[in-house]
């Protein structure tokens, strides 16, 4: 064999590993509302949300799925607590659905985004038999800003609409459990004014800031949650986990806190985290990552 040859298999065997995590394909991203989302205020791709499937390996598969908020302030989308979050869970067995919500720097406000993460629940749901989901062990992720997202939902759901003509409408928003990363939870102290701004506009009444304050709309309804931040976080304060940590204990809600000493705001997968390792114990420890 040639030198070259030899150059070029041995260059071959070294990408391997990562030429297959690029091989990774998701299925096209589905349309929210085949038939125009509600409050849209335009037809270009902003005023389209979506939901990009990414399904575990069928050997792999549990049953178990989550649906993906990425940060981003609600005036942007960050991939990498998007895509590497689902090609991560998928690992574990849990199909993936990462969301494109609406966003306040394109004009939208609440309750359009909360409407949207609501809506891709319901689809993940309408459509567990096709992807092979336990219509029980759907639940929602995010980060920062997309963690509030989530933690909206895990404390504004709906039980669906029975009557609704509309297949998807019928299913409950009701995430099974949540798993929020650094998340934004306040609108009061403590918030992120960035996303404040973009999900309420500069100046929210005060009955709306207390509604989108998540810490203060738990019941005992709201489904088991992981929550992780850093200490060294200073873009959001980590008394916004702490906070909400408080809120659920006092309403007998099972939770699992991780607050890690160092850290920088938007971490995700960064420098292998122990927060992966500590959530894949969590999420074992209730059962879900069992086929």
């Amino acid at each position: 064999m040639s030198l070259l040859k030899c150059i070029v298999l041995i260059l071959l065997i070294t990408m391997a590993p990562n030429l297959r995590a690029q091989d990774v394909t998701p299925l096209a991203p589905i349309l929210l509302w085949s038939e125009g989302a509600p409050g849209a205020l335009g037809e270009k791709d902003q005023d389209k949300p979506t939901l990009t499937p990414y399904l575990a390996d069928p050997t792999k598969a549990n049953g178990t799925a989550v649906v993906i908020c990425p940060g981003g302030g609600y005036g942007g989308l960050a991939g990498h607590e998007g895509k590497d979050y689902a090609l991560w869970l998928n690992e574990a067995g849990v199909h993936a659905f990462v969301l494109k919500y609406r966003l306040g720097s394109h004009g939208y406000r609440h309750p359009i985004m909360l409407g949207d993460a609501a809506r891709a629940v319901r689809i993940v749901r309408s459509r567990s038999a096709e992807w092979k989901v336990n219509a029980q062990r759907v639940g929602i992720m995010g980060s920062s800003a997309g963690g509030h997202l989530a933690s909206t939902l895990l404390t504004h759901f709906d039980g669906g609409l029975p009557d609704s003509p509309d297949l998807t409408e019928k299913q409950s928003s009701r995430p099974d459990f949540g798993i929020l990363c650094y998340a934004v939870i306040t609108m009061s102290t403590h918030t992120h004014q960035g996303s404040r701004n973009n999900l309420l506009g500069p100046n929210a009444p005060q009955h709306l800031v207390d509604l989108l304050s998540n810490e203060l709309q738990v019941t005992s309804k709201t489904p088991p949650v992981f929550l992780w931040h850093t200490v060294e976080d200073t873009a959001v304060p980590v008394e916004n986990s702490l906070n909400f940590a408080a809120a659920l204990r006092a309403k007998s809600v099972p939770f699992d806190l991780h607050i890690y000493e160092k850290g920088r705001h938007g971490i995700g997968l960064a420098n292998g985290h122990a927060w992966t390792k500590d959530c894949l114990f969590w999420l074992s420890e209730r059962g879900l990552l069992k086929k």
